[in-house]
């Protein structure tokens, strides 16, 4: 159990060295602050969560202080981000940052910066101008007072960068997104192996693998991802440069499983005549929290909600008429192109029947200790040149939607926290590349969901594989949002997204094909059959619907358990026949079917991926695992039902000497949380100071795994929870105090503050917590009243 009373010590004791932070209890602390940049009176009223109300004579000032806010309770964190899309990690870490930062600033817009900022609508600049002014006020303040810097910069000797506008126009992020998974299939052919493919990434929709012409398949190799496999590697501040095999597996884990849950639900059924509208994020659970609540007040804006910190605006929430939400639709967005270099010219390739020269950047990355980098930036007519082998007469170049002429994504969403209704938000979605299932429900009673986000369009090929970058697979342009997936009070009364293939029978897939990478519908399956048997929906019903631990996999697979087995593998067969299916925290049976299922996923693997491609299929899509133990065929043997009788035997003894040595011999006093813990760390905990300075945040432990709507991955390398929905909310259109949420861990980076763990032991519990928004309730709620002024700092 979570020992609360030591999970909150040495609250009391700090309170009294930060004046900024309110009193968990008491008198309402007040304080005034002279800031620049703001063009009137701001008041920030911080909740007892530490929530921060923004009241502001005008948006851009509302969009100051959530840049303020933001920058105040989470500073190192925005900071380091910025310096890391900014390529400016090794003058801050030294050399071994030097990669990252080589590959950042290689994904910088090549663009016209003036231009692309003209196309972005008057008032969502200024509030985007606004918001940068207001980071930069925090950062002018902690100059002026170093007492009030974060631990960190103290720890590290540095000092928070500054930020302009442009700096986030220029930075468009590199990824390698599913690249790896077209190096994969090039490898795989190579061996004459395609059908394998099937095992860990079914496509979906139904599509059939071909190489493109010309594609010399025994060529490709991981080395054609040149300096993007910087980006899945570990923080060098530890021993692991570059990455371990844990590091691997944890980015491609998160990359698999990330997702969401959204649904909206018509007033027609749920139990007070008002839509619901729920969202619950799937990202990292472990390190930085992904999301930071606030509610900006300002004549004509009035909105509240997660957003992403270091960006402006709130991701997902509500305003005063609409509800929005969000998850990932998947879109594939990133191709990559195999170039063909001048035998005589490295710095030409092959292009339309002719040699093009690579337009050539140079530039200097410093490095702190050690000896400034000097490297050369190359783009193709595809984009950024990402290996350049001339050795070999070879390069790899990246086509991604980030690079596209534009502004960037940067604005959609304080578009989107503007607009007044769902026809308003079309000027938003213009500017919005991210692919994305994007739900409202608005207080009129209406309620819809439009697919979001940059398509390309290509001049052939599905980018399913590497292409030869000849000019014959170019990008010629991109689907625009409104010829992509929509509904608008859908006749079902509600519509729900849980990553699944949402994509509609009568969409042109064909000559169109957007995307492949949907995951299993476990999760919606789950969603859909709950939201189908209720017609008088709640608020509850919802909150409960997020965690619901209900695993249709785990069904599955314990209605194939033996009804007779020898020794261990028996007892484990009886356990989960007995079971029902439920991944929930206090189930031995579950934590038995986890350990189960990577045992089955090991050996299946042995026995049907060939040596030569076993690195190449690191594990199995659920349903493909299950459908082996359901209708063993050929691949397993000659006499494939007893080649799976046995393999389940063995793997069911395994699992249960497993289970003995995790949790002991009583498999009564097994739980899945014993294993299933959630741990929060510092990302620079390798670090001994920092590690000191900010204590894991731990004590709990959860239910639920990838396939339950209460998504929390299970890591390779650890039963602890990877990920899942650290920011929940469920949200009563029109009523908009009854809505309620969760954040995990707390609103604040700083471990001094009440505000730095205060949500863990909620969230753990599943105790959704009010989101409160009329003025009169933000008013009773008080904890801390700050006024900001314009003007030079104090």
């Amino acid at each position: 159990m979570l020992d609360r009373r030591s999970f909150f010590i040495g609250t009391a004791a700090v309170l009294s060295a930060l004046p900024e932070l309110a009193r968990a209890q008491g008198d309402v602390v007040r304080s005034r602050k002279t800031v620049p940049g703001a063009a009137a009176t701001i008041e920030i009223i911080d909740d007892e969560w530490g929530i921060p109300h923004i009241r502001a004579q005008s948006k851009p000032d509302a969009f100051f202080g959530q840049g303020y806010v933001v920058a105040r309770d989470r500073m190192f964190q925005i900071d380091f981000g910025h310096r890391a899309r900014m390529g400016r990690l090794a003058e801050a870490f030294g050399e071994g940052f030097a990669d990252r930062d080589e590959l950042a600033r290689l994904f910088f817009y090549q663009g016209d910066v003036d231009a692309a900022l003209a196309q972005v609508p008057a008032d969502v600049l200024a509030c985007t101008e606004a918001y940068v002014a207001g980071v930069n006020a925090r950062v002018a303040e902690v100059e002026s007072d170093p007492a009030l810097l974060p631990l960190e910069y103290r720890i590290l000797g540095l000092s928070p960068l500054r930020w302009t506008l442009r700096d986030l126009v220029v930075a468009r992020g590199a990824s390698i997104g599913n690249m790896d998974d077209e190096i994969r299939r090039a490898r795989l052919a190579a061996l004459d192996l395609l059908e394998l493919d099937a095992l860990t990434t079914p496509l979906r929709p139904k599509w059939t693998l071909s190489i493109p012409d010309g594609l010399d398949t025994a060529a490709v190799s991981e080395a054609d991802l040149g300096v993007l496999r910087a980006s899945r590697r570990g923080l060098p501040f530890a021993d692991s440069v570059p990455a371990t095999d844990a590091d691997r597996r944890a980015f491609d884990l998160e990359r698999d499983q990330a997702g969401s849950n959204a649904w909206t639900v018509a007033g027609s059924r749920t139990a007070t005549g008002r839509p619901i509208l729920a969202n619950d994020p799937h990202l990292g659970i472990g390190s930085f929290s992904p999301r930071h609540i606030a509610h900006m007040t300002a004549p004509g804006l009035d909105v509240m909600g997660g957003g992403a910190p270091g960006l402006p605006g709130i991701m997902q929430g509500h305003t005063d008429y609409f509800a929005f939400g969000r998850t990932n639709f998947h879109i594939d967005q990133q191709d990559l192109f195999i170039l063909e270099t001048h035998p005589d010219d490295p710095e030409r390739y092959r292009h339309a029947g002719g040699w093009k020269s690579f337009d050539r950047v140079e530039e200097t990355i410093p490095v702190a200790g050690g000896t400034p980098r000097q490297v050369v930036h190359r783009y193709s007519v595809q984009g950024p040149v990402v290996s350049h082998d001339p050795a070999r007469r070879r390069a790899s170049s990246v086509a991604s939607v980030g690079m596209m002429d534009g502004p960037g994504g940067i604005f959609a969403m304080v578009a989107i926290n503007l607009a007044p209704d769902w026809e308003g938000l079309k000027t938003a979605f213009e500017l919005h590349p991210s692919p994305t299932n994007f739900h409202y429900a608005d207080r009129d009673g209406n309620h819809g969901w439009q697919v979001i986000g940059y398509a390309p369009l290509r001049r052939q090929g599905d980018g399913l594989t590497p292409v030869p970058g000849d000019g014959r697979y170019d990008w010629t342009g991109r689907i625009k949002y409104d010829q992509l997936p929509s509904a608008y009070n859908p006749p079902a009364g509600w519509f729900a997204s849980a990553n699944q293939n949402n994509i509609p029978e009568d969409y042109p897939f064909e000559a169109h094909p957007l995307a492949f990478s949907f995951r299993d519908p476990y999760r919606y399956d789950r969603v859909s059959e709950v939201l189908e048997s209720q017609t008088r929906h709640s608020i509850a019903d919802s909150v409960a619907l997020q965690h619901d631990v209900l695993s249709t996999p785990a069904r599955q697979l314990a209605a194939m358990m033996p009804a007779a087995a020898p020794g261990d593998a028996g007892r484990a067969a009886t356990m989960l026949r007995a079971w029902d299916g439920r991944i929930a925290g206090n189930s031995g049976a579950a934590a038995l079917h986890e350990i189960l299922w990577k045992e089955l996923d090991r050996r299946l693997r042995e026995a049907v991926v060939p040596a030569r491609a076993g690195e190449l299929i690191e594990s199995l899509s659920p349903s493909v695992l299950l459908g082996f133990l359901a209708h063993p065929d050929a691949r397993l043997g000659r006499d494939p039902a007893a080649a799976r009788d046995a393999l389940l035997q063995g793997a069911l003894e395994r699992a249960w000497a497993e289970a003995v040595r995790l949790m002991g011999d009583d498999p009564a006093a097994w739980r899945w949380d014993t294993l299933h813990r959630v741990e929060i760390k510092h990302p620079l905990s390798d670090i001994p100071a920092i590690a000191a300075a900010f204590p894991v945040i731990e004590g709990g432990g959860s239910g639920g795994d990838a396939y339950t709507p209460m998504a929390r991955w299970v890591p390779s390398s650890s039963y602890h929870v990877g990920g899942g929905a650290s920011y929940l909310m469920v949200v009563d259109v029109g009523e908009w105090d009854n809505s309620v949420m969760l954040l995990l861990p707390g609103q604040s980076g700083d471990p001094r503050s009440p505000h730095y763990d205060d949500f863990y032991a909620p969230w753990i519990e599943g105790r959704m917590q009010p989101m409160t928004f009329s003025a009169a309730k933000v008013d009773a709620s008080a904890r801390s009243r700050t006024t900001l002024t314009p003007g030079a700092p104090d």
